[in-house]
């Protein structure tokens, strides 16, 4: 059937037919932009050169991330994931929820290669997304395993470590971290969300629905080098209080 046919994937098809998905000189100049911003490896751009081109193949039928988006992919969604890394320098084990078209978990997941133990979960319960995360996470020979579920229930089934927990642009920060608290707590992991102008605001209701529901947490707010008005919340030190009856 002609509307069941996939995307190609082969980043070199992507320069036949129409040429809608040849770079653009707005879009060649974002990904200097972004570059400069959060410079990566030889190996590593490599990959993400990979993902992006099979993400805006993809991007013609299927909608990953918001159009408005496509001529500043690279820092609006690349250099934004990657930021991340510096901020948890150590880590290896990554959790990242609701990663939709790839971000932050297989932009991390990229620059994650070449180091020995890295592996990034990423958790995806739209179907559409998820097939074409397994298909870049194979493109770009990148550490990651795609969970086609949704957040609530890997948080509650996941019985390994994780060093790290991301989410972006998946739901506010109150929500989120009420899904994921266990998950933060059991694991002792870092969280981090990045997050917009209101983050100061979404970080005050976070703090008043843990004291709520019995949890303590050590939260910062980290400037975005992205975003000029952004902020990444940084969640630490998650534990639930002995709560007597």
């Amino acid at each position: 059937m002609p509307g069941s046919r996939r995307p190609r994937s082969d980043p070199g098809q992507r320069s036949r037919g129409s040429g809608r998905s040849k770079p653009t000189a707005p879009a060649t100049a974002d990904r200097a932009r972004a570059l400069a911003l959060t410079p990566v490896s030889r190996e590593t751009l490599e990959r993400l050169d990979r993902f992006v081109a099979l993400l805006l193949t993809w991007q013609q039928i299927t909608n990953l991330v918001a159009p408005s988006t496509v001529l500043h992919l690279w820092t609006r969604h690349i250099a934004d994931s990657l930021q991340l890394l510096e901020l948890v320098p150590g880590a290896q084990i990554w959790v990242d929820l609701g990663t939709g078209g790839g971000f932050p978990g297989l932009a991390v997941a990229c620059a994650l290669a070449q180091k020995p133990g890295a592996h990034v979960h990423l958790i995806e319960s739209n179907n559409k997304k998820a097939a074409f995360l397994r298909e870049a996470q194979r493109v770009a020979a990148a550490p990651a395993t795609v969970h086609a579920t949704r957040i609530e229930d890997f948080v509650t089934s996941f019985e390994g470590r994780a060093d790290v927990v991301t989410a972006r642009a998946v739901a506010p920060l109150k929500s989120l971290l009420d899904q994921c608290f266990p998950l933060l707590g059991k694991s002792g992991a870092v969280g981090l969300f990045p997050k917009g102008r209101h983050a100061e605001l979404e970080l005050r209701e976070a703090r008043e629905s843990a004291a709520m529901q019995g949890w303590t947490m050590a939260a910062t707010l980290v400037p975005s080098r992205i975003e000029p008005a952004g902020h990444i919340v940084v969640i630490r030190d998650v534990e639930r209080r002995n709560i007597r009856p």
